[in-house]
């Protein structure tokens, strides 16, 4: 079992910054990947941007690219999403999410067999 708890939302305004973070627990020994989702008021969940555990790899959604960073903290259980330049389109509930499985796409919601609470993020014009 792997718990996930996120932390670092809140309400910005637009251009600002922001750092997300992810603490993980438990068997984190058998994660595989570990990735950021946001969903929007209506909207599915989305895939923003993963990091292999072993932190060697990175993905980003087109979005998310040139603006988010993903990376691994000191505290090697905690993952980090830094969001800059936030947009009021980047509102959403984020969502850390940890896979175990070595197969499926690392940008696949259903990829993914442990989740977070989210953290509410609100971007103002």
């Amino acid at each position: 079992q792997v718990q996930l708890v996120e932390s670092g939302g809140g309400l910005v305004q637009a251009e600002s910054s922001l750092r997300l973070s992810c603490a993980a627990s438990g068997g984190t020994f058998s994660i595989n990947f570990l990735g950021w989702f946001r969903q929007a008021p209506g909207k599915e969940r989305e895939f923003v941007a993963a990091i292999r555990w072993s932190g060697l790899s990175t993905q980003y959604s087109d979005s998310a690219k040139g603006r988010f960073t993903i990376s691994r903290g000191n505290a090697q259980n905690t993952v980090y999403l830094q969001m800059n330049s936030l947009k009021p389109e980047d509102t959403a509930v984020y969502y850390c999410a940890a896979t175990t499985y070595y197969s499926g796409s690392y940008s696949y919601a259903p990829s993914y067999n442990y989740w977070g609470q989210g953290t509410q993020v609100t971007v103002s014009s």
